[in-house]
């Protein structure tokens, strides 16, 4: 079976961004991933000290919900990230993980995952591309494969608006993009892993 996680960087509940993910889930669903979704801010995660302990013994010295995350993440075939934008960029809840992920880069482990990226703005152009590129860059030091939401949009992924708490759940292109990027991502996961 192909599991495929997706991660919720909003500090919030269910807001707009969990909307999107979770989209992107049913979809992956219906092409017959398995899949998980995990909070970010339902976890404890403490911020990376720079120790270098993880260079010499592949793991972090920081012992809080990371290490169960890198674990289910070790063990996926698909990653699927959503943020909403915080000033252009990721939240500080994303900006944590992607540095603790350090120990999963020594050895590449999310190498050839396949990955893609779903980011909520305010606006229809506000910040979502520059939000999914910080979330693609580290996708791609961390050697996984990336993919976009596809025809017919053919973007960067899940793109949404939403100022209000349930705005996305009637953008519809933000709802169309987020099921196209799920679907993109379980359909290279099944390929690849034949």
């Amino acid at each position: 079976m192909v599991k495929i996680i997706g991660i919720v960087g909003s500090p919030r509940k269910e807001g707009n961004t969990y909307t999107l993910v979770k989209e992107a889930l049913i979809a992956a669903e219906n092409v017959g991933a398995d899949t998980e979704l995990i909070h970010l801010g339902n976890a404890e995660i403490e911020p990376c000290i720079a120790c270098d302990i993880c260079k010499s013994t592949g793991e972090c010295s920081i012992y809080d919900d990371m290490q169960d995350i890198t674990s289910k993440l070790q063990e996926a075939h698909g990653i699927i990230i959503g943020s909403p934008v915080y000033f252009g960029n990721v939240t500080s809840q994303i900006k944590m993980f992607m540095d603790r992920s350090r120990p999963l880069r020594i050895d590449f482990k999310l190498k050839n995952k396949v990955a893609g990226a779903i980011s909520v703005g305010a606006s229809r152009n506000g910040g979502q591309e520059t939000t999914i590129n910080a979330i693609h860059q580290f996708l791609l030091i961390q050697d996984a494969i990336i993919v976009g939401d596809g025809a017919p949009k053919a973007h960067y992924g899940g793109t949404g608006v939403g100022g209000a708490k349930e705005d996305c759940e009637s953008d519809e292109i933000g709802l169309e993009t987020s099921r196209n990027l799920g679907t993109r991502v379980a359909e290279l996961t099944f390929k690849i892993n034949k």
